[in-house]
């Protein structure tokens, strides 16, 4: 028994669902999609703040594999990635910060009509992020950089669940990357959200380790795996992951808002 009354048949589940959330992370964020809710059900017993603390973990470890897997292979610029990362985390900081006093439900209206949006956006062009083409330059390409790490790095700290699809729409729709260079970027910002997200939970003893911990070794290696086949496939591979992962979660959240499901 860990954390909790955790069994180990639950625990069991959570690592395959650890698994499977590192590697959609990787190749184009929303292992949220999958990982949070997973404890959500095997943790029916721990406060919100616990959960996310909890996920926040897991999902650390697993992007710093991405991460790094990425910029060995794709290089990011650190005109992009440095502020991005920075305000990332602060943004994140903030977000983890109020976390407890966020109700999940003022969130899913918005972050839905947000995500159908976005879906459509990507599905009818299909151009969209098949190359690069930056927008702006310096001072411009900064400011971008400066609002999609701080917006999208409040969001993770706050709830945190496609937080890795906003960060790539955002380089793809707004910054002008292609898909697969969005991604390692985003790998990076969301490195710095979940640490600063960190900074905040572990003081004040919010993280189950036995179960963090756990998931986390399984995201690990779903994320290396999710890293090298992205690299290995490129842009057009992503985007279509891309799609994929967002119509899911337009899906879930959908169905939470309808009331279909709890």
């Amino acid at each position: 028994m860990i954390d909790l009354g955790v069994s180990g048949q639950v625990l069991a589940l959570l690592v395959v669902a650890g698994f499977v959330a590192g590697y959609v992370d990787a190749v184009v964020g929303g292992g949220g999609l999958v990982q949070l809710p997973s404890l959500l059900l095997a943790l029916p017993g721990a406060t919100p703040v616990q959960v996310l603390a909890t996920n926040k973990l897991a999902s650390a470890l697993g992007v710093t594999v991405s991460a790094a897997t990425y910029y060995r292979r794709v290089r990011p610029d650190p005109a992009t990635f440095g502020p991005l990362m920075l305000m990332a985390f602060l943004g994140s900081m903030g977000g983890a910060a109020v976390a407890s006093f966020i109700p999940k439900e003022a969130f899913q209206p918005i972050i839905l009509v947000v995500l159908v949006g976005v879906g459509a956006y990507v599905l009818f062009r299909p151009d969209l992020g098949s190359e690069t083409r930056l927008r702006w330059e310096r001072r411009g390409h900064l400011v971008a950089a400066v609002v999609t790490g701080l917006l999208v790095g409040f969001y993770d700290g706050a709830l945190g669940p496609g937080t890795g699809s906003f960060f790539v729409l955002a380089l793809v729709g707004l910054v002008g990357y292609d898909f697969l260079t969005a991604s390692a970027n985003a790998r990076l910002a969301n490195w710095a959200t979940n640490v600063a997200a960190l900074v905040v939970f572990i003081p004040q003893g919010a993280v189950l380790w036995g179960v963090g911990l756990a998931v986390g070794v399984a995201n690990i290696v779903g994320a290396y795996l999710g890293a090298r086949t992205a690299v290995s496939k490129g842009a057009g591979f992503v985007r279509v992951f891309f799609v994929a992962i967002v119509s899911a979660f337009v899906v879930r959240i959908g169905g939470e808002v309808l009331g279909f499901w709890g």
